[in-house]
């Protein structure tokens, strides 16, 4: 009997459990780090059970510290979410010794595939394809760098118990071999606290195929069709669609099969994924077996109409699967982005601080928001940086692919750095329209996908000195429109009336007289344009937070102040040559000292946040003259961590 479900994790897939859950009648319990405490799955649950701490390893990967939260809630069972605990075997073991229910897999499901290497051995035993690679016990340098000569560079580093991008790197030559592979080891420990790697071949334009599959504890096990994940960056999904294009019911039919092989070959219970490479000959491969819900599920339930997380619990239940293989559906086609607090034109660095404006899009038909954050909430740099998931439905891909990306432009995003106007040109991208796809898609496309920042135009700072004048008025007096108090024209007592307004804007400054030509109604700003003999009215997100205008122009959000004469003296105030944090996360490691000379490209200092790391290198050749980080020691972007002299 389970009335009490206890969620083992945070943000967006907390807050969606947690939602069918209440559907079906149960009481939902959140836990928190310290930080988090007033984070929206928290606000969204019936109870709440803080664990301390801040970084996961102080909270959200404490096994003893969740199985007492359960026990203290009164909850049955424990739905592990994905990420931090949900592939580990130990923890699906603890949350059954304790007498409760683990909505995953048998631990010993989860030891079979949750290692890759495991999962790779025991594909190889049932005849499955694999990449070629070296999936073995020995873990030092020797042993992998013997492995990456025997199958060509380039090469692929993977952690054996993790995903998501975590612990994974390409090494295009052997004398990047060791410092990739500490960097991973480092990654995978600190993400799943499990250092071991594999190392395969790296295969060049394959698209990344994936088999939903769900099994009950009677022996029934089916695969709910497949995913297209092949849209990547920094080894992530972003773009996620169901069915995967152009992909025949043979194909279809024997990736599934496939699939629930390896699922029944485990004794595998509950909802996983079979993840496959599939080139342009059509013939796939065996990555490797996520055991447990994926971040793309979505796109699954709406060309099914199922919904996976009650079939969780209904499983969890003891109750057998409610229809047969030839009973699944596939109506239409959907397709999922994932927003992220990250900065594309920074090689997608991940992007904290507070969310003063969140708009999310209006629901309707066809169209899903899956998201755990709500405006004002902080992002901090201790976790995954994806703030939600846009799910659009469409009786075509086309439908879907129009109707995405007009949720996409309801959504409004500012205070941090966000990829938003990144996915809408990769939805609006022909290739992308074309149903082109592999792996390499936005390396492939990179000049449209990710622009160099141009010089904002001249229209820009008209537009954005009008509605900075004009939204003044919302800090003024609302009770009587004849106080000078309420004026929009610049009026200040005992000055002149303001003509010209210094305002920065993406780091640019410019002083600007408003014209009166475009006019603030509500929270947009209608803009009058000349086209031929025919006027047009264009209509941008205007909207005012505190000093801050969040100004919509040419698809993103910019973020308008007045210039601040102090603030540009502090900032100009730094270290003279000085490297500085591309990101606010915390040190791992210092490489280098104080009058150690340095070539181009040495690795000085390694930053990590949200569980990812980035090395900052040397420029040119040349000597540290000063160091200004420690390891372990939290930093903020832009802080400057190393001053270097040229030699």
């Amino acid at each position: 009997m389970i009335t009490t479900l206890l969620v083992a994790n945070r943000g967006e897939i907390a807050c969606r459990v947690m939602r069918t859950a209440k559907a079906l009648g149960l009481k939902t319990v959140a836990v928190h780090s310290a930080i988090d405490r007033a984070a929206r799955h928290v606000r969204e649950a019936d109870l709440a059970v803080d664990l301390g701490g801040a970084k996961p390893a102080e909270s959200y990967l404490l096994v003893d510290k969740l199985i007492a939260a359960a026990r203290a809630s009164g909850a049955q069972a424990i739905h592990p979410g994905y990420g931090f605990l949900s592939e580990n075997a130990g923890f699906a073991r603890a949350v059954e010794d304790a007498g409760l229910i683990f909505l995953g897999p048998p631990a010993s499901a989860i030891e079979a595939m949750g290692s890759k290497s495991a999962a790779k051995a025991l594909m190889e035993e049932a005849g499955v394809p694999l990449v070629p690679g070296y999936h073995g016990e020995a873990q030092d340098l020797a042993t992998f760098r013997a492995a990456a000569e025997r199958i060509g560079y380039p090469v692929l580093l993977k952690a054996a118990a993790g995903g998501g991008g975590k612990g994974m790197k390409v090494v295009e030559r052997e004398a990047d071999l060791a410092e990739a592979l500490a960097s991973a080891q480092r990654e995978a420990q600190a993400a799943f606290g499990d250092a071991r790697m594999l190392i395969e071949k790296y295969l060049l334009k394959p698209r990344h195929v994936e088999i939903q599959v769900f099994a009950d504890r009677h022996g029934n096990c089916l695969y709910l069709n497949e995913r297209d994940c092949s849209i990547q960056r920094r080894h992530q999904k972003v773009v996620e669609e169901a069915p995967a294009p152009g992909l025949s019911p043979e194909l279809r039919r024997a990736m599934g099969e496939a699939a629930v092989k390896a699922a029944q070959a485990i004794g595998y219970v509950g909802a996983g994924t079979v993840e496959f490479l599939l080139d342009e000959r059509g013939d796939f491969y065996f990555m490797e077996m996520n055991t447990r819900l994926q971040v793309e599920h979505p796109v699954t339930e709406a060309i099914t109409g199922l919904d996976l997380v009650a079939w969780q619990i209904r499983v969890a239940r003891g109750e057998p699967l409610p229809i047969t293989q030839e009973q699944v559906p596939l109506h239409g086609h959907a397709i999922e982005v994932r927003l992220y607090a990250e900065d594309p034109d920074n090689d997608f660095l991940p992007a904290t601080g507070t969310l003063e404006l969140y708009r999310e899009p209006a629901p309707g038909p066809g169209r899903r928001v899956d998201s755990g954050v709500s405006e004002g909430d902080l992002v901090s740099p201790f976790y995954d940086p994806m703030l939600g998931k846009l799910i659009a439905w469409g009786e075509t891909r086309e439908e879907a692919r129009q109707r995405l990306l007009a949720m996409l432009d309801e959504t409004l995003v500012g205070g941090v750095k966000t990829n938003l106007a990144f996915l809408r040109r990769v939805l609006a991208h022909p290739a992308f329209a074309s149903a082109e796809l592999d792996t390499g898609f936005i390396s492939r496309h990179q000049a449209v996908l990710l622009p160099l920042p141009g010089q904002l135009p001249e229209a820009f700072w008209q537009a954005a000195a009008d509605a900075f004048i004009q939204s003044e008025a919302s800090m003024c007096r609302a009770d009587d429109p004849h106080s000078p108090w309420s004026a929009r024209n610049g009026w200040r007592a005992g000055l002149g009336a303001e003509t010209e307004l210094h305002l920065v804007c993406n780091g640019s400054e410019r002083k600007v007289r408003p014209s009166g030509r475009n006019q603030l109604q509500g929270e947009n700003l209608v803009c009058p344009r000349q086209e031929g003999d025919t006027q047009v009215q264009y209509r941008l997100p205007a909207i005012r937070r505190g000093t801050t205008l969040y100004l919509e122009w040419q698809g993103e959000l910019q973020a308008v102040s007045r210039f601040d004469p102090i603030a540009a003296v502090e900032a100009s105030h730094g270290h003279q040559g000085g490297l500085t944090a591309p990101m606010s996360g915390s040190i791992v490691r210092v490489l280098v000292e104080a009058g150690q000379r340095v070539e181009a490209g040495t690795a000085l200092v390694v930053v990590e946040a949200m569980k990812m790391e980035h090395s900052i290198r040397a420029p040119q050749a040349g000597v540290v003259k000063a160091l200004f980080c420690a390891e372990g020691e939290q930093v903020s972007e832009g802080t400057t961590l190393v001053e270097l002299e040229e030699a």
